[in-house]
Protein backbone atom coordinates (compact mmCIF):
# COMPACT_ATOMS: atom_id res chain seq x y z
CA UNK A 1 0.00 0.00 0.00
CA UNK A 2 2.91 2.34 0.75
CA UNK A 3 4.10 2.01 -2.83
CA UNK A 4 0.64 2.76 -4.29
CA UNK A 5 0.16 6.01 -2.39
CA UNK A 6 3.28 7.76 -3.79
CA UNK A 7 2.34 6.56 -7.29
CA UNK A 8 -1.19 7.90 -6.86
CA UNK A 9 0.20 11.25 -5.68
CA UNK A 10 2.47 11.46 -8.76
CA UNK A 11 -0.45 10.71 -11.06
CA UNK A 12 -2.70 13.28 -9.41
CA UNK A 13 0.01 15.96 -9.48
CA UNK A 14 0.87 15.10 -13.07
CA UNK A 15 -2.75 15.37 -14.19
CA UNK A 16 -3.22 18.62 -12.30
CA UNK A 17 -0.14 20.16 -13.95
CA UNK A 18 -1.03 18.84 -17.42
CA UNK A 19 -4.52 20.27 -17.15
CA UNK A 20 -3.36 23.74 -16.09
CA UNK A 21 -4.63 26.45 -18.40
CA UNK A 22 -2.63 29.62 -18.76
CA UNK A 23 -4.21 32.64 -17.17
CA UNK A 24 -3.92 34.92 -14.17
CA UNK A 25 -4.58 34.47 -10.50
CA UNK A 26 -6.65 36.88 -8.39
CA UNK A 27 -3.61 39.22 -8.09
CA UNK A 28 -2.84 39.46 -11.81
CA UNK A 29 0.12 37.07 -11.82
CA UNK A 30 0.35 34.69 -14.78
CA UNK A 31 0.41 30.98 -14.22
CA UNK A 32 0.62 27.87 -16.35
CA UNK A 33 3.34 25.67 -17.76
CA UNK A 34 6.32 27.37 -19.41
CA UNK A 35 5.17 26.27 -22.90
CA UNK A 36 1.71 27.76 -22.53
CA UNK A 37 0.72 31.28 -23.49
CA UNK A 38 -0.09 33.56 -20.58
CA UNK A 39 -2.25 36.66 -20.67
CA UNK A 40 0.83 38.89 -20.91
CA UNK A 41 2.17 37.12 -24.05
CA UNK A 42 1.76 38.91 -27.39
CA UNK A 43 -0.99 37.60 -29.66
CA UNK A 44 -0.09 35.09 -32.34
CA UNK A 45 0.58 36.66 -35.75
CA UNK A 46 -2.45 36.76 -38.04
CA UNK A 47 -2.39 36.17 -41.82
CA UNK A 48 -2.43 39.40 -43.84
CA UNK A 49 -5.89 40.79 -44.49
CA UNK A 50 -7.36 40.41 -47.97
CA UNK A 51 -6.84 43.37 -50.24
CA UNK A 52 -9.43 46.03 -49.60
CA UNK A 53 -9.00 47.51 -53.08
CA UNK A 54 -12.13 46.73 -55.13
CA UNK A 55 -11.85 45.00 -58.51
CA UNK A 56 -13.56 46.74 -61.44
CA UNK A 57 -14.45 45.06 -64.75
CA UNK A 58 -15.88 46.99 -67.71
CA UNK A 59 -18.24 45.52 -70.28
CA UNK A 60 -19.81 46.72 -73.51
CA UNK A 61 -22.20 45.55 -76.13
CA UNK A 62 -23.37 47.02 -79.44
CA UNK A 63 -27.07 46.24 -79.91
CA UNK A 64 -28.77 45.64 -83.28
CA UNK A 65 -31.69 43.88 -84.94
CA UNK A 66 -29.55 41.18 -86.59
CA UNK A 67 -28.53 39.65 -83.24
CA UNK A 68 -32.08 39.32 -81.85
CA UNK A 69 -33.58 35.81 -81.59
CA UNK A 70 -36.28 35.23 -82.75
CA UNK A 71 -35.93 37.66 -85.65
CA UNK A 72 -37.97 40.80 -84.80
CA UNK A 73 -40.37 42.80 -86.98
CA UNK A 74 -38.30 45.93 -86.55
CA UNK A 75 -36.72 48.71 -88.57
CA UNK A 76 -33.31 47.54 -89.82
CA UNK A 77 -31.77 50.80 -88.57
CA UNK A 78 -32.71 50.17 -84.91
CA UNK A 79 -29.55 49.99 -82.85
CA UNK A 80 -28.09 50.81 -79.47
CA UNK A 81 -25.29 50.23 -77.00
CA UNK A 82 -24.90 48.92 -73.49
CA UNK A 83 -21.93 49.72 -71.25
CA UNK A 84 -21.37 48.54 -67.70
CA UNK A 85 -18.86 48.31 -64.91
CA UNK A 86 -18.98 45.69 -62.20
CA UNK A 87 -17.19 46.55 -58.96
CA UNK A 88 -16.35 43.67 -56.64
CA UNK A 89 -15.40 44.51 -53.06
CA UNK A 90 -15.13 42.40 -49.93
CA UNK A 91 -18.69 43.31 -48.98
CA UNK A 92 -20.69 43.67 -52.24
CA UNK A 93 -20.77 43.45 -56.02
CA UNK A 94 -22.22 46.50 -57.75
CA UNK A 95 -23.39 46.87 -61.37
CA UNK A 96 -23.37 50.36 -62.95
CA UNK A 97 -24.80 50.51 -66.47
CA UNK A 98 -25.86 52.82 -69.30
CA UNK A 99 -28.19 51.97 -72.17
CA UNK A 100 -28.68 53.99 -75.36
CA UNK A 101 -30.78 53.19 -78.42
CA UNK A 102 -32.31 54.76 -81.50
CA UNK A 103 -34.65 53.86 -84.36
CA UNK A 104 -36.87 51.45 -82.43
CA UNK A 105 -40.36 50.58 -83.71
CA UNK A 106 -41.85 52.22 -80.60
CA UNK A 107 -41.19 52.96 -76.96
CA UNK A 108 -38.77 50.71 -75.11
CA UNK A 109 -40.99 48.76 -72.74
CA UNK A 110 -38.11 47.01 -70.91
CA UNK A 111 -34.46 46.03 -71.10
CA UNK A 112 -32.75 43.07 -69.46
CA UNK A 113 -29.52 41.16 -69.19
CA UNK A 114 -30.39 37.59 -70.21
CA UNK A 115 -28.47 34.36 -69.74
CA UNK A 116 -27.67 32.96 -73.19
CA UNK A 117 -25.05 32.44 -75.86
CA UNK A 118 -25.10 34.14 -79.25
CA UNK A 119 -28.04 32.96 -81.35
CA UNK A 120 -29.94 31.47 -78.39
CA UNK A 121 -32.74 33.03 -76.35
CA UNK A 122 -32.45 32.70 -72.58
CA UNK A 123 -34.05 33.67 -69.28
CA UNK A 124 -33.80 37.11 -67.67
CA UNK A 125 -30.81 37.37 -65.34
CA UNK A 126 -31.01 41.09 -64.42
CA UNK A 127 -33.86 43.54 -65.05
CA UNK A 128 -32.37 46.89 -66.10
CA UNK A 129 -35.35 49.19 -66.71
CA UNK A 130 -38.98 49.25 -67.71
CA UNK A 131 -40.08 51.41 -69.35
CA UNK A 132 -36.71 52.62 -70.61
CA UNK A 133 -35.42 55.78 -72.23
CA UNK A 134 -32.28 56.17 -74.29
CA UNK A 135 -29.35 57.32 -72.17
CA UNK A 136 -30.78 55.74 -69.04
CA UNK A 137 -28.30 54.76 -66.32
CA UNK A 138 -28.63 52.61 -63.26
CA UNK A 139 -26.77 51.18 -60.27
CA UNK A 140 -27.70 48.04 -58.37
CA UNK A 141 -26.33 45.25 -56.23
CA UNK A 142 -25.50 42.16 -58.25
CA UNK A 143 -25.78 38.57 -57.03
CA UNK A 144 -22.54 36.59 -57.12
CA UNK A 145 -24.10 34.00 -59.45
CA UNK A 146 -25.16 36.71 -61.94
CA UNK A 147 -21.67 38.23 -61.80
CA UNK A 148 -20.06 34.86 -62.59
CA UNK A 149 -22.37 34.35 -65.58
CA UNK A 150 -21.51 37.80 -66.96
CA UNK A 151 -17.77 37.24 -66.38
CA UNK A 152 -17.92 33.97 -68.34
CA UNK A 153 -19.44 35.70 -71.39
CA UNK A 154 -22.75 33.91 -71.10
CA UNK A 155 -25.08 36.92 -71.28
CA UNK A 156 -26.72 39.33 -73.69
CA UNK A 157 -28.68 42.56 -73.36
CA UNK A 158 -31.88 43.24 -75.27
CA UNK A 159 -34.48 45.97 -75.47
CA UNK A 160 -38.17 45.03 -75.73
CA UNK A 161 -40.90 47.04 -77.49
CA UNK A 162 -44.68 46.50 -77.79
CA UNK A 163 -44.23 45.36 -81.40
CA UNK A 164 -41.35 43.06 -80.45
CA UNK A 165 -42.15 41.78 -76.98
CA UNK A 166 -39.42 39.10 -77.16
CA UNK A 167 -36.85 41.79 -78.00
CA UNK A 168 -36.11 44.23 -80.80
CA UNK A 169 -32.36 44.80 -80.49
CA UNK A 170 -29.76 42.63 -78.82
CA UNK A 171 -26.04 42.32 -78.19
CA UNK A 172 -23.74 39.86 -76.40
CA UNK A 173 -22.08 41.34 -73.30
CA UNK A 174 -18.29 41.25 -73.63
CA UNK A 175 -15.41 42.36 -71.45
CA UNK A 176 -14.33 45.75 -72.78
CA UNK A 177 -10.78 46.12 -74.04
CA UNK A 178 -8.96 48.77 -72.05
Amino acid sequence: MARILPLAAVLVLGLATAGTVAGQDDYGYGYGTPTETTASSPPAPQPPAASSKPEVHRYSSPLNVAQEVPRPKAPARARGSFTASITESATATTLRWKLTFTGLSGKAMAAHIHRGKRGKAGPVLVALCGPCRSGQKGTMKLAASANRTIERGGTYVNVHTAKNAAGEIRGQVKLAKT
